[in-house]
């Protein structure tokens, strides 16, 4: 959940007129991993946790693929953009918990 308030706050710094547009997809993609991982924490089989892990590994890799647009479309500086190691991070700890999983 600090990937997605770190987000919410990143997003102040958008244009307006992203407002509807990629400002809330991103919003609603760093909510969706947590939501993911959350409900597939709370489901009754490994399988299906590793499911949603699955899924919200998707979301990291979108995520990062909408905040490497940001940037290159220059709507937030690089400097605010520290974003993608904590994005690779959020990824390697959810492999590693999908893994875990699989035995």
């Amino acid at each position: 959940m600090d990937l997605t308030e770190e987000i919410y706050k990143l997003m102040s710094f958008m244009p307006d007129d992203e407002k509807y547009g990629l400002t809330s997809q991103i919003k609603r993609c760093s909510v969706s991993i947590a939501s993911n991982i959350a409900e597939g924490a709370g489901r009754n089989s490994k399988k299906e946790f590793r499911n949603f892990l699955s899924i919200a590994n998707g979301s990291t890799t979108e995520l990062e693929t909408q905040l490497l647009l940001v940037m290159r479309l220059n709507l937030i500086t690089e400097e605010k953009l520290v974003l993608p190691l904590k994005l690779t991070d959020e990824k390697k700890m959810n492999y590693s918990l999908q893994r875990s999983l699989e035995s």
